[in-house]
């Protein structure tokens, strides 16, 4: 592929999620107000029990699994497809470009099929 359709694709790929990502974080509204009513987590009885039945990784991993679940929703997403969108750019390019040739095999390369006596 010719670097200037990789630039493009990179460009558009840039432009496109990060756009995306400004679309999200402005259409999405404010965080709940009372978010400690609605988090289980955030009760001190409901983390002691969890700690009880299943120990401290039951209550990391619950801990995670929220957090996880958190990354999708509202504006915390817009930077989550931020980051993505860098992420995939960054793949696309890496797929994309071809490996550099050793210095001596592109002048050989250039002068035609003769390799250098």
């Amino acid at each position: 592929m010719d670097q200037r359709k990789i630039n493009r694709v990179s460009t558009l790929l840039l432009v496109l999620g990060f756009g995306s990502a400004v679309a999200i974080y402005c259409l999405a509204g404010p965080p709940p107000a009372d978010g400690w009513q609605t988090d289980p987590l955030a009760d001190k009885r409901y983390q002691r029990e969890m700690q009880v039945y299943g120990g401290k990784a039951n209550l990391l991993s619950a801990e995670f699994i929220d957090w996880f679940a958190e990354l999708w929703h509202g504006r915390e997403l817009a930077f989550t497809v931020a980051v993505l969108t860098v992420v995939t750019t960054g793949m696309f390019r890496f797929i994309a470009t071809p490996p550099a040739l050793h210095p001596e095999a592109e002048a050989s390369g250039a002068q035609g099929t003769k390799s250098p006596e």
